[in-house]
């Protein structure tokens, strides 16, 4: 996972959303829900933000994507 950096932050609906935008423009991605996961191993986590990770080479790509996902969420 060394190649790969965090693109955003936010809840799992609206990461999940971009996450599925990014494929559809042949970015794959990963989503890390610390919470989930920590709840599925018996422990707890604070707050309900999810990562949303993309391929550092795609990550000029993905920007441009998210700067429209953005515009579009925010209204």
């Amino acid at each position: 996972m060394s190649d790969h950096v965090k693109l955003f932050s936010e809840t799992a609906i609206i990461v999940n959303r971009l996450a599925s935008i990014l494929e559809e423009l042949g970015i794959s991605s990963i989503v890390k829900d610390n919470h989930e996961s920590g709840r599925l191993a018996g422990f707890a986590t604070l707050g309900q933000s999810v990562d949303l990770l993309i391929h550092e080479s795609d990550y000029e790509k993905a920007s441009e994507a998210l700067k429209k996902f953005k515009k579009e969420y925010s209204k």
